[in-house]
């Protein structure tokens, strides 16, 4: 029993162990420099949130009271925001369409004459078998 409550005393082999394993110095000079900056961040958002705390207090009411007056204007404002992105779309949807007009017609304008000679020919057609048959009719 006398040697469960013996104190054991470190050996050189325990401290290099703990040495070896312990922070560096530059991480200690870290924690060091750190530690600093973080108390005086956590100063300044505890006064952040008491300052906004304080805002809201003072302009919760004045919000109440200028209600009649600031709903209608954020809802005309909305309206008017709306009108004018409504507006710019409708813009770019006509200038699209004047663009595809006007690539379809230039890429039809290749095959005009070609087409004005088959319409050509099909009138030519078409009068030559009406003339014969006024024709036919006359005779008979």
């Amino acid at each position: 029993m006398a040697d469960r409550h013996q104190q054991h005393r470190p050996t050189n082999d325990t401290i290099r162990h703990l040495h070896d394993k312990g922070p560096s110095t530059s991480q200690v000079l870290a924690v060091a420099t750190l530690f600093p900056v973080g108390g005086f961040l956590l100063g300044l958002a505890r006064l952040i949130l008491t300052g906004t705390l304080f805002g809201l207090a003072v302009s919760t009411p004045l919000f109440l009271i200028f209600s009649p007056i600031i709903v209608p204007a954020v809802i005309a404002i909305a309206l008017a925001v709306a009108g004018f992105l409504t507006s710019g779309v409708f813009g770019i949807t006509a200038l699209s369409s004047v663009s595809w007009i006007f690539n379809y017609f230039r890429r039809m304008r290749a095959s005009w004459p070609e087409q004005f000679d088959q319409a050509r020919r099909r009138v030519g057609d078409t009068a030559s078998h009406v003339g014969q048959k006024a024709q036919d009719a006359v005779r008979s």
